[in-house]
């Protein structure tokens, strides 16, 4: 674990993850360009950020064959931002919007899924909060559900109140993501499936705080029916 002296201000960036193929989504395209309510899903994220504060720096990773096809229909109200070609996982892909933030930059970093264009001001708002004092901002929602572990033919109960499910805006220290991600770069084999899972992996506590049921990731069909009705009554 490293440490550092608590900043008062910081810079404020974000990282939109926006690599995905959507084939899960039954769209021709990815579902990041899917059209709600007369816009891309991804200009919906990005307003999000923007709507929460202007100042904030807005990265985008997509795959680099849709480029040249974002930048022609992402349109002229589109908040301002800086894309940039992602890689085969979606670690390359954060490590390469990770990329463009200067290392020892005084800043604040959010990593969020471009399919999670429902995302409230106020969750993006307390996860760059709470980095700045605790350099991890991770939000999260307790499981409503009963759960098991195993498999269909053998499994056990277990507490559901010891799990939550955990979202995205994940907000970080500037300096703490440039060395996990440094150090996750160089573990062949490890996957990790979130931001907060390379922190983890670098030593550093996971601070959770209180996510929003209605922060979900877009992701079938039925899916992009809620985020229609949500968007127009927005």
């Amino acid at each position: 674990m490293i440490s550092y002296p608590i900043m008062v201000k910081k810079t404020k960036y974000a990282i939109i993850v926006a690599g995905g193929v959507g084939s899960r989504s039954g769209d021709s395209l990815p579902k990041q360009f899917h059209n709600i309510c007369g816009h891309p899903m991804l200009w919906w994220t990005l307003r999000a950020f923007r709507n929460e504060d202007e100042a904030t720096k807005l990265i985008v990773v997509m795959h680099p064959d849709f480029i040249d096809y974002w930048q022609k229909t992402c349109g002229d109200d589109c908040a301002q931002h800086s894309v940039v070609a992602g890689g085969a996982t979606r670690t390359l892909s954060v490590a390469a919007g990770l990329a463009l933030i200067p290392f020892k930059e005084d800043a604040l970093v959010a990593v969020h899924d471009a399919a999670r264009p429902l995302v409230s001001e106020r969750v993006i708002r307390e996860g760059y909060d709470m980095a700045s004092q605790w350099y991890v901002g991770v939000p999260a929602v307790p499981v409503t559900e009963s759960i098991r572990k195993g498999n269909l033919r053998n499994s056990t109960a277990v507490d559901r109140g010891e799990y939550h499910i955990v979202q995205t805006p994940q907000v970080f220290d500037n300096l703490l993501l440039h060395m996990a991600y440094e150090e996750a770069m160089q573990s062949e084999g490890k996957v990790f499936t979130d931001d907060a899972s390379v922190v983890d992996h670098f030593g550093h506590p996971i601070r959770l705080y209180e996510g929003d049921p209605r922060n979900i990731k877009v992701t079938y069909p039925d899916d992009f029916l809620i985020a229609e009705f949500r968007l127009s009554q927005s």
